[in-house]
């Protein structure tokens, strides 16, 4: 029997461990968070809209790190029910940024805060949100962002392959395409699509290095969803994708900005790697499989 002693290694919780970037940040935690033993939370697991049953858990658990990634985060769910919108992105995160307040909290937002006339958004930038699921993201950001101890991150449009393979932008322009659909893709509606792979680096990057705060996080070019759709396209020879351009000025449903690309110079100052270029990354994806 050996006498050295067992190293403990603190506990990271990831919630929304079933959707595109929770799932990710469990299963790259092993290459970019070796010391921390981390555990993703499903709905499965635990219903976090009550609270006897999030306390149970936390207590018996006793993190040193949270990542909250759960939430409604499709608009125009939250435009049907803005109360059940309020109750998962504002209470839940407020609830568990409080258990969470002498330990590291990191917060998933959205680029969407911003109404999206200006363009090329610092952290400094003052938010508009224009539909409900943004104003419940921009009501969290101000509760989490209240404990210094905290962090809020701003992503953008983010690619890769979710559990359910319908939860990314790219997995939901594939199913269209495959399934003979016609996408209607917006010439005025600007977007910096990172992958998922990077996202969930510059994260753990962030929780290793202890920095705390407001980080934007998206790719290195920005992109109307138009430029998206052609490049996709490309990308999938073998599809029939069928696209026409749009405008905003015709579309029903939630507002949508039109420009919200992001300035990512404070996050890039953090990180060890560059952030890359959805066009890069698509073309990497040509040898690797992805996506």
């Amino acid at each position: 029997m050996s006498d050295r002693p067992t190293t403990v290694r603190p506990l990271a919780l990831v919630t929304g461990a079933a959707g595109l970037i929770g799932h990710a940040l469990v299963a790259d935690a092993s290459r970019w968070a070796p010391d921390w033993e981390v555990w993703g939370v499903t709905r499965d697991d635990i219903d976090l809209t009550q609270i006897d049953q999030v306390r149970a858990f936390w207590h018996n658990r006793r993190p040193q790190l949270v990542i909250h990634c759960a939430g409604l985060t499709r608009p125009a769910h939250c435009e049907r029910d803005p109360a059940l919108a309020r109750r998962l992105n504002v209470e839940v995160t407020a609830y568990l940024a409080e258990l969470a307040r002498e330990i590291p909290f990191v917060f998933f937002s959205t680029d969407l805060v911003f109404d999206g006339k200006k363009g090329h958004y610092v952290e400094t930038d003052p938010v508009n949100p224009l539909n409900v699921y943004a104003e419940t993201k921009a009501a969290a950001e101000r509760v989490v962002l209240a404990n210094p101890k905290h962090t809020v991150i701003r992503p953008s449009l983010t690619a890769g392959r979710s559990p359910t393979r319908d939860r990314s932008f790219v997995e939901e322009t594939r199913q269209a395409w495959e399934a003979g659909r016609t996408l209607t893709l917006f010439t005025d509606e600007v977007r910096c699509p990172i992958p998922v792979s990077a996202t969930t680096r510059a994260v753990w990057e962030l929780v290793q290095k202890g920095r705390a705060g407001l980080y934007h996080l998206a790719g290195a070019e920005a992109f109307s969803r138009w430029e998206i759709g052609q490049l996709l396209a490309r990308r999938w020879p073998e599809l029939d994708a069928k696209m026409v351009s749009g405008s905003l000025c015709d579309y029903v449903g939630p507002t949508r900005p039109p420009d919200l690309s992001l300035n990512c110079e404070k996050i890039q100052s953090v990180l060890s790697f560059r952030l890359p270029s959805f066009r890069n990354w698509l073309a990497a994806g040509v040898a690797t499989g992805e996506p």
